[in-house]
């Protein structure tokens, strides 16, 4: 279905306004009369906001270039009979990644389904040469491709491993992406299609180099976790993964994200392997793929699944290192001048370049309206309702527009508080990699670390900054009446609106206790217990690592919180022998029980009890933005949640320090 023509008139008009406000700023509101530093301050934020809406109309430029393409969700093929079935290297790059985990993802590439198994491959890439990883290969019977002195990170690794694999496509997994049964179905056959086009019309096809399928997660980020939204948002990497790769990939420019993509051999030797002088390899190794005429696409549908940070200190290090690395690529890449990059390619890649510069314009934004509140100094030199007339039509359509445009996933407002946390902690390490001071260590993320005392610290830069907000608002508005009230309104508008951001920063950075040992995932298979020499039919609700709860199908036999319990669970016709306890028994009209394991039988039981939790998505998870939920319905909750965990930490003190008078 075509863009309507109404709909396609909304967004020009957006654009045409937003370009009239932008030439107004530009040639009638700078101080150029100021002192030199209120006039330095001045050209960064017209610059701030020219970047900004230059990376919205790209947004917006692309969504009406490809609305067809985008109505149409993105169908897997089939398999071409008349093309041969290609063979294929499963790599799961390893460093220094704890075994338990490890064991999950090479399990689950066990289980990855293929037309002919014999032609699939796994190998486990460890840089460490560890004794156990090698002792783990051997256990699921997959090679083990170990090395020493490792000095080009992630990139070596692979390097080295693709020099002993010949396969004509080989998979990327990090050691904590857990791949789905499904993976090699839902990806290879784009391959197969694009071959069998080749052969038909060489001269009007260009090859695929690789498919990227989305980064997902199956534990709450930091901004579900911390601000008690796992319900609410989706994770914070779903917009990127699942909505702007897609519409990438709909111009054959998708981008390579690390982990979870298909590529064509042959397409990374011409390229050279992967590249070894930056700290994003995947970013710098997917773009020179295009330069070289190959093509990319992203998938919609997750076809793995691993863990994300949930730490102030462990995201953060995350994203610090992402950005210094897509400034050394883009460096290496010479983006701006290099005349190998077609135009549209060149145009996603300078917007992935100012995605990065958008944390300083956050916290550009969040000072202007500070400065002239507490110390009346103006930056923008402009009348009231001039400024309403030339600037509110084109600030609110286009930003109606980009809500318009947005998917399900993740709406502009959630963005802005996203951009607000990491703005302290990532303008300077982007400021250091344009002037050319490199960060060359290659950090792997602790997905595993747990938040302590001295990550609280990491909230000081947002609680200066919404303190001094607080202060402003109160200090300008005060004693204002009537008109008073009116004209300073747009100032008391961007300081609300970073006060909200702010805010939710603030209790990120508070953080939130974590109780559960593993994640909780919604599988409902069959199973029974065996209770008095019987077995009674059961159906379970959620399963984790170290137990499920369960709902009998038959009528409830007597089972009791502490009762001791055997049983099978199935997974694709295996039985799976578990032992355990009953933990708890809900009263409602059908009664469910939480049970805890205690062991599983055998080495196949633990597989496929593996196997039966990580093969799909966590759908406990949100994968869209409830738009229901207000940022003031978000922030009340949070008040609440914590009001509520410091009530019942009196209440606990109280009982302790309460004088016992029994003599």
């Amino acid at each position: 279905m075509d863009m309507s023509n109404k709909k396609r008139f909304v967004y020009i008009l957006a654009l045409i306004l937003s370009v009239i406000y932008l030439l107004w700023r530009v040639f009638f509101t700078i101080p150029w009369h100021a002192n030199i530093f209120v006039l330095i301050f001045a050209l960064l934020l017209v610059g701030s906001e020219l970047f900004s809406n230059f990376t919205a109309f790209i947004l917006i430029a692309l969504r009406m270039l490809n609305f067809n393409k985008q109505q149409a969700r993105i169908k897997v093929p089939d398999f071409t009979p008349e093309i041969a079935l290609p063979a294929v290297d499963i790599l799961i790059c390893t460093h220094n990644e704890d075994i338990d985990l490890l064991r999950k993802t090479v399990n689950a590439a066990t289980f990855i389904k293929y037309p002919d198994q014999s032609k699939v491959t796994i190998a486990l890439c460890d840089d460490g040469n560890r004794p156990e990883a090698a002792a783990l290969a051997e256990e699921y019977h997959i090679r083990y491709i170990g090395m020493e002195n490792n000095k080009e990170a992630k990139s070596g690794n692979i390097n080295h491993a693709l020099e002993q694999l010949h396969a004509p496509l080989f998979v990327i997994l990090d050691a904590d992406m857990i791949p789905f049964s499904t993976f090699l179905l839902h990806s290879v056959p784009f391959f197969t299609q694009n071959w069998a086009e080749l052969a038909a019309d060489p001269d009007h096809t260009k090859t695929l180099g690789f498919v990227q399928t989305p980064q997902s997660f199956y534990n709450a980020d930091i901004f579900q976790f911390n601000l008690y939204s796992e319900k609410i948002v989706a994770n914070e990497q779903d917009f990127f993964s699942r909505d702007v790769n897609i519409l990438n990939g709909s111009n054959q420019t998708a981008l390579f994200t690390g982990s979870n993509a298909v590529f064509l051999r042959e397409a990374i030797d011409a390229v050279g392997g992967f590249p070894t002088d930056t700290l994003t390899e995947d970013f710098e190794l997917g773009a020179r793929v295009n330069f070289e005429g190959y093509t990319s696409l992203a998938t919609e549908e997750p076809e793995s699944s691993g863990t994300t940070p949930v730490d102030v200190k462990g995201v953060i290090k995350q994203r610090t290192r992402w950005a210094r690395g897509v400034m050394q690529s883009c460096r290496n890449l010479h983006i701006f001048i290099n005349p190998k990059i077609p135009i549209l390619n060149r145009i996603i890649l300078i917007n992935s370049y100012l995605y990065w510069w958008s944390f300083s314009r956050r916290l550009i934004y969040i000072a202007a309206p500070l400065l002239y509140a507490l110390f009346k100094v103006q930056v923008v030199n402009a009348n009231f309702w001039i400024l309403m007339i030339v600037w509110a039509p084109g600030y609110f359509l286009l930003h109606f527009v980009l809500g318009d445009a947005s998917s399900k996933i993740r709406d502009e407002r959630w963005g802005e508080v996203q951009e607000t946390f990491f703005a302290p902690y990532l303008f300077l390490p982007v400021l250091l990699e344009t002037l050319g001071i490199k960060e060359k260590k290659f950090k792997v993320t602790n997905k595993k670390a747990r938040s302590t005392f001295k990550d609280r610290l990491y909230i000081l830069p947002y609680l200066i900054m919404w303190l001094l907000t607080l202060i402003a608002i109160v200090v300008f508005n005060y004693g204002k009446w009537g008109s008073e009230i009116i004209v300073g309104s747009v100032i008391t508008f961007w300081l609300v609106m970073h006060f909200i951001n702010l805010s939710f920063c603030v209790f990120i950075c508070l953080g939130r206790s974590i109780v559960r040992n593993s994640e909780r995932f919604a599988r409902h298979v069959q199973g029974a217990m065996t209770i008095d020499g019987m077995d009674a039919k059961i159906i379970t609700e959620d399963i984790s690592d170290g137990g499920f709860s369960f709902q009998f199908q038959e009528p409830e036999p007597a089972l009791t919180r502490g009762d001791q319990f055997r049983g099978w669970l199935d997974h694709e016709g295996h039985h799976i022998k578990v032992t355990g306890q009953i933990m708890r028994k809900t009263t409602d009209d059908v009664p469910s029980y939480g049970a805890v394991m205690t062991d599983l039988a055998t080495a196949a039981d633990r597989n496929h009890y593996l196997q039966l939790i990580y093969d799909g998505e966590n759908e406990l998870l949100p994968d869209e933005q409830d738009r229901w939920i207000t940022p003031f319905d978000e922030l009340y909750m949070n008040f609440v949640m914590r009001f509520k965990r410091l009530d019942a930490l009196m209440i606990k003190l109280n009982h302790r320090q309460r004088p016992n008078f029994k003599g």
